[in-house]
C-alpha cells in the first residue's frame, strides 16, 4: 500500500477574474474549490491512475471535513488526525498575473504527532510511505527525517518531496526518492546552476548523501532521473499549460503507480515525468486518459 502524509493541507480556492484591480472591486468569473496539499495531490493522482493508496495527515474544523469529504468522493482513503483548529484556505488569484494567499494551518503539537507515529508504526516493507510538502513552523524542520528514522528498521519504501534542510536531514535514513527540482536543487547547495552536466553533478552528490534514486524536475526541459542504472533524461511534450500546481505532485504519483506495478525504474520515471506533463495541461490534477494520451510524446533517452 502507497501512503502519503501532509501535514498542512488546504483548501484550494481557485477564482478567476478577467483583470484584477487591487483596491477595487473585482467580480469572479470562475471559482473552484479542490483538496490541497502536495501529500493530497499524490493521493488524488494514483486514484486517478487506479492505484489504492491512503491519505494521512491532520485535518480540522469545517474545511478539514471538506478535504476529508472530497478525496473519499472520488476514492481516496483518508485516516486523517483531527486537530482543534480550522484547515487552512489559499487563494489562488488566476488573472493577467498569478497571485497566491497562502493560510497558516493549525498547530500541530506532541499529542497530535504522537497518534500520526503510532499509525506509521503499522507499516511494513510491502509499503510505500510519500513525505510531501513544508510543514507548519510549531513542527521540527527535521520532522520528516524523525518519521523515516522510526520507518528504516522495516525497510518501507519512503519518497520525500521537500526543500533545503528538510530534504537534507533525511538522507542519511536512505530514501527511495527524493524530487527537487532544478531550482530547489541550488537552493541546497547554496550554487548557482545555470548547465544540466551541473544539474546532474549536484543531484549525484544528493546520491552520495544517502538518497536511492534522485528526480530533478525542470519545467519545459523535461526531467532527470539519477539512479543506479544510470542518468537518463525524459523529454517535455508539446502542449499549452494550464496550471503549474501539482505537476511536481502528479510526477511521483506516476512514477509510484508504475513502480508499484511492475518495479522498473526507467519505465516508472516516464509515466511520471508525463503525468506531471498531463497535470500542466489540465486545470485540474491528470487523469489516467491524459497520461495515456501523452506518453507516445516523452522519449527517455541514457545520458
Amino acid at each position: 500500500m502507497i501512503y502519503t502524509v501532509t501535514f498542512n493541507p488546504s483548501i484550494d480556492y481557485v477564482i478567476n477574474v478577467e483583470e484584477f484591480k487591487a483596491g477595487a472591486v473585482n467580480r469572479v468569473l470562475s471559482e473552484n474549490k479542490y483538496p490541497g496539499g502536495k501529500g493530497i495531490n499524490v493521493s488524488r493522482v494514483l486514484e486517478n491512475l487506479g492505484v489504492k493508496n491512503k491519505a494521512l495527515g491532520f485535518i480540522g474544523g469545517f474545511t478539514g471535513q471538506f478535504i476529508k469529504t472530497s478525496l473519499e468522493s472520488e476514492g481516496v482513503d483518508t485516516d486523517f488526525i483531527e486537530l482543534d483548529g480550522d484547515t487552512r484556505i489559499n487563494v489562488k488569484l488566476k488573472s493577467n498575473e498569478e497571485t497566491e494567499i497562502n493560510g497558516a494551518g493549525p498547530s500541530v503539537d506532541e499529542k497530535d504527532l504522537s497518534k500520526l507515529f503510532e499509525k506509521i508504526s503499522s507499516l511494513n516493507s510491502e509499503d510505500c510511505l510519500v513525505l510531501a510538502g513544508n510543514v507548519q513552523k510549531s513542527l521540527p524542520r527535521n520532522i520528516y527525517s524523525l518519521i523515516q528514522e522510526k520507518c528504516s528498521c522495516k525497510k518501507i519504501k519512503v519518497v520525500v518531496d521537500t526543500t533545503g534542510e528538510a530534504l537534507t536531514s533525511t538522507l542519511k535514513y536512505r530514501p527511495f526518492l527524493v524530487k527537487p527540482n532544478n531550482h530547489e536543487l541550488a537552493e541546497i547547495f547554496n550554487v548557482q546552476i545555470n548547465t544540466r552536466e551541473e544539474i546532474i553533478y549536484y543531484a549525484q552528490k544528493l546520491r552520495e548523501m544517502g538518497a536511492e534514486n534522485v528526480i530533478i524536475s525542470m519545467a519545459g526541459k523535461g526531467a532527470l532521473l539519477i539512479c543506479n542504472e544510470g542518468v537518463y533524461h525524459a523529454s517535455a511534450p508539446k502542449g499549452t499549460v494550464k496550471n503549474s500546481v501539482g505537476a511536481g505532485d502528479s510526477l511521483i504519483a506516476g512514477f509510484l503507480a508504475r513502480y508499484s506495478q511492475t518495479s522498473d525504474i526507467v519505465e516508472s520515471f516516464k509515466w511520471g515525468a508525463t503525468s506531471g506533463s498531463a497535470t500542466a495541461f489540465s486545470m485540474d490534477l491528470c487523469k489516467k486518459e491524459d497520461v495515456e494520451n501523452l506518453l507516445s510524446q516523452v522519449n527517455i533517452s541514457k545520458l
